[in-house]
C-alpha cells in the first residue's frame, strides 16, 4: 500500500513549519537551512524532501547548489481551506463581545 502524504500531515511537525517560516521571505539551500536546526542534516533532508513530495516547496537548481523556496499556489490551497473556519471563530469571537458589551452596559 502506498500511503500519499499531504500537505497538512507534513504541516503537522514543527520543524517542517519551521522550514516554511525560514523560506517565507528567501530561497535557501539545504545546508543553509539545516544550519537553524540542532538536528543532523539528513533529518533536516528528509524534511525538505516531504515538504517537497506535498509540494510545499520547490526546487531550483543554480549551478551545484539546490535552493528551496515555497510554492505559493499549494500555500493559497492550505489558506483557502482554512478561511471558513477563520471566519466561523471570527464570527463567535464578534457576537460573544457583543454580547459581552451587552452586559457591561446593563450593570
Amino acid at each position: 500500500m502506498n500511503l500519499r502524504r499531504d500537505v497538512f500531515q507534513a504541516i503537522a511537525d514543527p520543524t517542517r513549519r519551521a522550514i516554511l517560516l525560514l523560506l517565507a521571505s528567501q530561497s535557501l539551500t539545504a545546508g543553509a537551512i539545516a544550519s537553524n536546526f540542532d538536528t543532523a542534516r539528513p533529518t533536516v533532508s528528509k524534511h525538505l524532501q516531504i515538504l517537497t513530495e506535498c509540494e510545499l516547496l520547490k526546487q531550483e537548481q543554480t549551478g551545484r547548489e539546490i535552493h528551496y523556496h515555497l510554492n505559493p499556489s499549494k500555500m493559497k490551497e492550505i489558506a483557502d481551506f482554512i478561511e471558513p473556519f477563520r471566519q466561523m471563530w471570527d464570527d463567535r469571537f464578534n457576537k460573544l463581545e457583543s454580547i459581552m458589551k451587552n452586559y457591561q452596559s446593563k450593570k
